[in-house]
């Protein structure tokens, strides 16, 4: 069974960070493609950023400079770094893997901005 875990969400303070991780098994990890997707209350799912199995990253255009994309193949695990953290960056984070026509969800985990 494919299994992505996420953990490190917790409530910050504008300006805050967190590293969110995610732990994969059974799955070629190394094979795959990796993200993080976010889902805020009244608004659809939204892609935030991606990473190929060789390392190249991608992110949507409000997280720019702001989050890191990072994965290592041998923990199967892939980050999301998150600084300078707004109140409009709260939302559920999803991990994601997509490989031809397989694509899987985690369980997602909370991140709140607030002061």
């Amino acid at each position: 069974q494919v299994q992505l875990v996420e953990s490190g969400g917790g409530l910050v303070q504008p300006g805050g960070s967190l590293r969110l991780s995610c732990a994969a098994s059974g799955i070629l990890f190394n094979i795959n493609n990796m993200g993080w997707y976010r889902q805020a209350p009244g608004k659809q799912r939204e892609l935030v950023a991606t990473i190929t199995p060789n390392g190249t990253t991608n992110y949507t255009d409000s997280v720019k400079g702001r989050f890191t994309i990072s994965r290592d193949n041998a923990k199967k695990t892939v980050y999301l770094q998150m600084n300078s953290l707004k109140p409009e960056d709260t939302a559920v984070y999803y991990c994601y893997r997509f490989w031809r026509v397989w694509s899987d969800w985690g369980q997602g985990t909370q991140v709140t901005v607030s002061s």
